[in-house]
């Protein structure tokens, strides 16, 4: 089995249900990723109602799919010397993750999700120590036997780490998988994503459709296109829709299967773990899109991005099916 390489913000989740008017009070824009600073987070805790704490963050998030679902995935990042830092860690191994941690004094990342009724999250979030891995703390060492590299998008608001990371993967024979993660970033990082887009240095660019529209001002299966002339393979998600997969000017429809969804917290991220793991596998790329679906809609229908160890028994039957087909 090949091994993927995960490189993202290690950040806890904070979940919340709230209404539309309180999305609307902070005066940010509803289901987009909003970066904010330690005084703020303490004040937006201040203004929720009760919340449950999930070990998340979505590069890492994607890495525990993939395990398991019975991939090997490492994920290299960075927490707090604090009590979260600990339960962040022992999440990973729990999980089967192999970690690749850096601890300093800074509290560890956190996320609060603030979900409206239509189960839309609109992300506030405290980098804390995550945002102060520097590249002397990542070697070779994390490479080495693996396949490909997943980088979240919100890697791109620490240009240096980006940078260095796809180098060391690249100078290693992985591909590079790319994930929007957010249309916030795809504005707010145009310039190092456009980079790494021009050189040619992402294989497998995943993008939902509005991270899609902002990178080619375009729609669904014209961004899929358009996204295609930049990198081997183009996904663009387009919720209970599917998604569109484009590759060698071919264009692939995904269906997702019809759920009630209350929280859509690490959809995400469980689709590309889905997909990283058909992918790995040298599925064709309609298998990895249709357990990458199936994936996404398991996490949708909980709070948070963890799937129950039951639905991961059910999506490990259809994983055996897809791949005899």
């Amino acid at each position: 089995m090949k091994q993927a390489v995960g490189v993202g913000a290690a950040l806890v989740d904070l979940l919340t249900t709230v209404s539309e008017d309180w999305v609307l009070r902070q005066k940010k824009e509803k289901g987009g990723m909003h970066s904010i600073d330690w005084g703020e987070m303490g004040l937006l805790l201040g203004n929720a109602e009760d919340f449950s704490t999930v070990p998340g963050g979505s590069a890492s998030n994607t890495m525990i799919g993939l395990s398991r679902l019975g991939g090997k995935s490492r994920f290299v990042c960075k927490v707090g010397n604090d009590d979260l830092g600990d339960v962040y860690s022992l999440n990973l191994y729990k999980n089967g993750v192999e970690g690749y941690i850096r601890k300093n004094s800074t509290p560890t990342g956190r996320v609060l999700s603030a979900i409206t009724p239509d189960a839309q999250r609109t992300m506030f979030t405290y980098l804390g120590a995550s945002a102060e891995l520097v590249t002397t703390e990542i070697n070779d060492t994390p490479f080495h036997g693996a396949s490909a590299l997943y980088l979240e998008g919100y890697l791109a608001y620490n240009p240096s780490i980006l940078l260095h990371c796809v180098n060391t993967a690249k100078n290693n024979g992985l591909e590079v998988v790319f994930d929007c993660g957010s249309f916030g970033v795809v504005q707010d990082c145009r310039f190092i994503i456009d980079k790494l887009l021009n050189e040619k240095s992402v294989d497998v660019l995943i993008a939902n459709e509005d991270e899609a529209r902002a990178l080619t001002s375009v729609e669904e299966d014209l961004a899929a296109m358009e996204m295609s002339k930049l990198a081997k393979v183009a996904v663009v998600k387009v919720g209970k829709k599917g998604s569109i997969i484009c590759s060698d000017d071919r264009i692939y429809r995904i269906e997702t299967p019809e759920v009630k969804a209350i929280d859509t917290t690490g959809a995400g991220d469980l689709w590309a773990s889905g997909f990283l793991y058909g992918y790995l596998n040298d599925w064709s790329l309609e298998k990895c899109g249709e357990l990458a679906s199936a994936t996404a809609s398991e996490v949708v229908q909980v709070m948070g991005p963890n799937i129950s160890d039951i639905a991961y028994e059910k999506l490990i039957e259809l994983r055996n099916s897809i791949s005899v087909r």
